[in-house]
């Protein structure tokens, strides 16, 4: 038998891999970009497979499946719109998933990959209507029946809304867990008063609870706006077909693709009110990306902040311990890194220049259509792997396990001469700052300098400079 089948589009014949369900047109991709090397993400295949699939069916319920004769035998509209269905829903369920292989950076608004999910299907549905891959004449064509009533243009939109959807709930739990971890956190630390620090300089005593609980609260901010900027992605475009007209689609389409789509993936989903914008801009996902981009900034600085206040230990801050999950050094023995939280700011990183990414491609539409879809669709469905794993990952591994240092926490605090701004309700800043220059070049303790310079009674001072009660705000009496 032969490695390869000998396939046809509208350039003329071209090799294929005998056991490849691709045809002629991804094989033409396959050689014409070789970029990256890299294959959709499967959000997209699902995406892409469940249009194809609800197409199917809506086509078949408007009655536009036509008999079709091959080699003497006549194969029903009807039995070829059932074989697409069940070829989608084994693509759904994600078999031949080495099937879809085109490069994302590649020509166009993504007819490469539209045409690859096309013919995976056409030939998968022929089988099931016993034509073989090596049969020439076969009923399901990848074009007139798989691609009815669709176009690349109207189809790779609505897979970008679709597949960022479909992980959407899994994103926001990751989140969510996140969030219900570092508020745990604040919850254990709330006894462990610190030195704040701001410009990386000392600064009025916080608790490291306290600290913790507004790392819960912005990754719930976060949490929030992506949940809000993924509303604009329900709204489909499908069924403007080439340019919005919606020309070749039945004028029902729309409104039971929608319907169908939203019943088949579970997902709300609602319709269209201009298909012409919906096929020329591409803003609903350039604003999910931006709202995952805020995201990824908090985390980073989240992430910073674990690595500085876990940092030494020994000549560091030193006022959180990290669990120990590797060893830090192929030189230093015992050493011990914060390698989740690097982890993490590296993952964040990528976020953010995919969004670059996502940005410039949204821009770069030009009248009825957007041509940067593909590589847009691969930042975002990158974008969200990469944040629900490495979410999960730092949450699950070192979130969980992170210890407080109170000794060395209270250690610096006791340190610390910026204490002096609580008394300057009772002694004033002039005298306030007069202290703190003291007690710094004499390695002193604010306390001791104020009862010395007879500025406060002991007994005052020891209330003026509860370190507790200083957290909590308000004007110390």
């Amino acid at each position: 038998m032969s490695d390869f089948r000998v396939e046809k589009d509208s350039l003329g014949e071209i090799r294929v891999p005998a056991k490849a369900y691709w045809g002629a047109q991804t094989q033409r991709a396959i050689h014409n970009f070789p970029i990256t090397g890299l294959s959709p993400y499967p959000a997209f295949v699902w995406s892409m497979a469940t249009i194809k699939r609800a197409a199917a069916e809506v086509n078949s319920d408007l009655g536009l499946f036509q008999d079709k004769e091959v080699n003497g035998k006549v194969v029903s509209g009807d039995a070829m719109a059932q074989a697409i269905m069940m070829a989608a829903d084994e693509v759904i369920d994600g078999r031949f998933a080495d099937q879809f292989v085109v490069d994302p950076i590649q020509a166009g608004a993504g007819t490469s990959h539209n045409m690859n999910i096309n013919e995976v299907i056409a030939n998968r549905a022929n089988e099931h209507l016993e034509y073989g891959l090596n049969v020439t004449a076969k009923p399901v064509h990848p074009n007139d029946h798989v691609n009815m009533a669709q176009s690349t243009n109207d189809t790779i939109p609505t897979a970008i809304r679709l597949g960022c959807l479909w992980r959407l709930d899994e994103l926001l739990a990751s989140l969510k867990t996140l969030a219900d971890a570092l508020n745990g956190k604040a919850a254990e630390f709330d006894n462990v008063v610190k030195s704040g620090r701001t410009h990386l300089q000392d600064a009025v005593p916080v608790r490291l609870g306290q600290e913790f609980g507004a790392y819960a609260r912005a990754v719930e901010r976060d949490r929030e706006k992506i949940a809000q900027a993924a509303e604009g992605l329900r709204r489909l475009g499908i069924g403007g077909t080439a340019t919005g007209s919606g020309l070749n689609a039945h004028t029902e389409y729309h409104r039971r693709m929608v319907a169908t789509l939203g019943r088949l993936s579970g997902l709300e989903l609602h319709e269209s009110d201009d298909l012409f914008e919906s096929m020329q801009s591409l803003a609903d996902a350039v604003h999910f990306s931006g709202a995952l981009r805020t995201l990824a900034q908090d985390l980073t600085r989240i992430a910073n902040d674990f690595r500085l206040l876990s940092s030494g230990p020994s000549t560091g801050l030193d006022e959180i311990r990290l669990p120990a999950v590797q060893p830090g050094s192929s030189i230093m023995p015992g050493k011990v890194n914060p390698v989740l939280a690097e982890m993490l700011n590296m993952a964040m990183f990528q976020v953010m220049g995919n969004d670059l990414t996502v940005m410039m491609c949204g821009q770069a539409g030009q009248l009825e259509l957007n041509v940067m879809m593909p590589v847009m669709a691969y930042n975002l469905f990158q974008s969200m792997d990469i944040i629900i794993n490495s979410v999960n990952a730092f949450t699950e591994k070192c979130v969980v396990g992170v210890k407080s240092n109170e000794e060395k926490a209270s250690g610096w605090l006791a340190k610390n001469a910026i204490l002096v701004t609580a008394l300057n309700p009772v002694i004033g800043y002039q005298k306030g700052a007069e202290v703190a220059k003291e007690a710094m070049a004499t390695n002193r303790t604010v306390r001791e300098v104020v009862i010395e310079k007879g500025y406060l009674e002991a007994e005052e001072a020891d209330r003026l400079l509860n370190v507790r009660s200083l957290t909590d705000g308000g004007i110390q009496k």
